[in-house]
Parts: structure tokens; sequence; C-alpha cells
């Protein structure tokens, strides 16, 4: 009878907790839908509403590929460092024939990418080195990896000297960047954590720079702040020989300023991502 009674409270406590689930999911569908919907971003060069998940963090996915459908692709190299193996900006791109290189610091993530895209890495799509990342070993990194020297794609995230490491990186030209920012600190605050070889990110607000900082910074370098994401993580700057009438203007922090929505991270996604959808796609290369 006790077991009875047991088996009942598990099975109903399952029940709960995947319905809870549902629930959470809905209204996180719910405030992306009401926050697209707003007046902010009915001017069609807003990238926020083409904002959607494949293996991103949250939208970048979507809004990496609207960037490229509107100033095209060249090469279609990508470099990003700061990788999780199966949550990042650059896998989506795998699916269309893109080729690159992955660069983290974290060896448990770098042999579970090699072991599982052993079949990727062998024919040449993908490049996968372990290296903790400072702005006197990036270029370096790059440069032995990546034979262009225009690349389409750079993304940055390491959760701290990201702008350090960004503005030592010489040897390839990258057409787009994205790269996290701090959203805690909100435009016209110029905010960029001092230079630390060892950081490792403590999940605390010293890390990383604000997005005006970087609009500042990489409008010297001649790049664009064109958007950032729904969830106020990463900001995406467009060359400026390429943006032309394409994006939503000013070009500035004012203006693109997502702030923290840390809550809305867990996009629906459909089922659990697996290594075996990219090795086993039979159908890759067009865009």
């Amino acid at each position: 009878m006790f077991r009875r009674f047991l088996r009942k409270k598990r099975s109903l406590i399952k029940k709960l907790v995947v319905n809870t689930d549902i629930i959470k999911q809905l209204l996180v569908v719910q405030e992306i839908n009401n926050i697209k919907s707003s007046e902010r971003y009915r001017d069609p060069k807003n990238l926020v509403p083409f904002g959607g998940r494949m293996y991103s963090q949250s939208d970048e996915d979507g809004i990496i590929r609207e960037i490229f459908n509107r100033i095209g692709v060249t090469n279609k190299v990508f470099v990003e460092f700061g990788v999780d193996p199966l949550e990042n900006n650059t896998l989506a791109l795998l699916f269309d024939g893109w080729t690159g290189l992955w660069i983290d610091a974290y060896k448990k993530y770098v042999d579970r990418i090699t072991s599982n895209f052993s079949s990727i890495i062998n024919k040449g799509q993908l490049q996968v080195v372990h290296s903790f990342i400072t702005k006197d070993n990036i270029d370096v990194t790059i440069s032995e990896n990546i034979d262009h020297d225009e690349i389409d794609l750079l993304s940055v995230d390491i959760d701290g000297n990201d702008y350090h490491v960004l503005e030592a990186i010489e040897c390839v030209n990258p057409r787009v960047i994205v790269i996290e920012y701090n959203a805690k600190f909100f435009p016209p605050v110029l905010y960029c954590m001092d230079y630390d070889e060892n950081h490792v990110f403590r999940h605390n607000d010293s890390y990383g720079a604000s997005l005006k900082f970087l609009e500042v910074n990489l409008s010297r370098k001649g790049y664009c702040l064109v958007g950032c994401n729904i969830t106020g993580v990463n900001a995406f700057f467009v060359r400026e020989d390429l943006v032309s009438d394409r994006f939503q203007a000013p070009f500035t922090a004012e203006n693109h300023y997502e702030p923290a929505r840390f809550y809305l991270g867990n996009f629906p996604v459909g089922w659990v991502q697996s290594y075996e959808a990219l090795v086993n796609s039979r159908e890759m290369g067009g865009h």
C-alpha cells in the first residue's frame, strides 16, 4: 500500500516538473513575441525580429543569417573562440557549407568536439584548437590555422578580456564581428575591464566591455554597430564598407542597446541537440 502511494507520488511529481517546464517555455515564447511586436522593432532594418536559434545560446543564429542575407558572403570562413561543443554562434553555419576554426581553453570541450565531429574535422571543414586565449597568443593561433586575409565572420566570447583580445587580432580582416557585451552598463557608460591575462569569469559584473565602449572603439577600426540580440548578450558589427543602407541607423549604442534579459536564454530549440545531426547531414553547402 505504501509502495503504491510512493509510486503515485513520484508519478505526480514527474508530471508536475514536465508541466512546469512547458509553462516556462510558453512564457518565454510569449515574452519574446511581446518584445518583438513593440514599436521599437517595426523598422524592417532592425535585426531583432529576425532572431532565431538552432545552436546559438539564444537568437544569434537567426540574426547572423539575416546579416549575411543582406551583405552576401565571400569565402564562408569563420573564426570563433569561446566555444561550447553544441551551443555557439557558428555551428549552424556548418550546415550551410561554411568552414572555420574553433578555439577553446576547456580541454573537456575540445576533446568532446574532436571525438564527435571527427568526420567534419577530417574532411577539413572544421579545425579545433585547445588554447587559453590571451592578447599575446590569439593572432598567432589564428594565423597558424586560417590562410585567408579576409574572413566572413569572427565571433568572440571569452567572458572577460574580449575587447583586449579582439584588438590584438591583425592577421584577418572580418566582414562581421559578433562580440559579447556587458549589458549591466547601459549607454552612455564607457566601461571595459582592465586586461588580466589570467582572468576567469566568476559570474559577477566584472567582465567584458559596455556596448558604448565597443561602439566607440570598433568604429575607430572601421565597424558599425548594427544590432544586439534580444537577451542583451551579443552585439553585431559590420564593416562600414558593407553597411550602406542595409541596417538601421544610427549605428550607436543608444539606438541598438538591449538590456540584460538573461531569463529569455532558454529559447525553445525542438528536440535535444546532438552531434549526429551535423555528422549525418547529407545536404550541406547552400546559402
